[in-house]
């Protein structure tokens, strides 16, 4: 179970462990610090869990605010405060503040079979990047408050012997189900590349292709196998509900 489901902030700051803290306890933290990442889950023994950031580091909380059942791969947002340093195998022992479930899906094939359920509505792409294996999309899409809406990366089959082998060719989906779309809500989601890292290979060019109101874009990223991601400071994210999209 997720602690929350609406992100409470106008807007929040994703600060990867990159700077320092105010210090005033014994480990060089201050207590009233916090941090917001975002992060996969790994679950551990008897119900606990460590978390990984994109940047390689990973956090284990030894004390919490909320209670979570963990699952593995599931991306997360964690609002958390760093306690102490190196122990184990942990980068830092944390306190966890709050924490939130992100959107996390495995990428789909689109097929003739499938194409009018994953459907092809207006969508808009505020960001993409690639961390620890994911594909992260920041989007916005009209909703009208009947039904949560289809949010989906697919590879899209249908044409594949027009296919580039050499480039991994996504797109971002919508299914409104011809529902009402009278207000803008912004979103989030990962979608995990693993499946298509390619044997000897260490890098694979990406295209993901998006049908916005102003019509159809294309964004390029190259997906680095091994290569941890820089320490994103300062990235926003916008006031993220997770009830309309799923």
């Amino acid at each position: 179970m997720k602690a929350n489901k609406l992100l409470p902030y106008a807007t929040l700051l994703i600060i990867i462990l990159s700077g320092a803290f105010a210090c005033n306890d014994n480990d060089g933290y201050s207590l009233g610090d916090f941090r917001i990442s975002i992060a996969t889950v790994i679950p551990e023994a008897n119900m606990t869990y460590s978390l990984l950031l994109d940047n390689g580091d990973k956090l284990l909380p030894t004390h919490s605010a909320v209670q979570y059942s963990p699952i593995d791969n599931q991306r997360v947002f964690v609002n958390y405060t760093l306690l102490a340093d190196k122990e184990g195998n942990y980068d830092h022992l944390i306190r966890v503040n709050d924490i939130w479930d992100v959107l996390t899906k495995p990428v789909i094939e689109l097929t003739e079979t499938n194409a009018d359920s994953i459907g092809n509505d207006p969508v808009r792409a505020n960001e993409f990047w690639i961390g620890n294996d994911f594909l992260n999309a920041s989007f916005s899409f009209n909703y009208g408050g009947v039904k949560p809406h289809a949010i989906n990366m697919v590879q899209n089959m249908q044409d594949s012997d027009e296919k580039d082998d050499e480039v991994l060719e996504l797109e971002l989906r919508h299914n409104s189900y011809n529902s009402a779309n009278n207000r803008l809500f912004d979103g989030f989601a990962s979608f995990d590349l693993k499946p298509f890292r390619k044997e000897g290979e260490d890098s694979i060019p990406v295209i993901i292709k998006v049908k916005d109101w102003d019509g159809d874009k294309e964004y390029k990223l190259t997906y680095k196998y091994n290569e941890l991601n820089k320490p994103r400071t300062q990235a926003t994210i916008p006031n993220i509900s997770t009830n309309e999209y799923e």
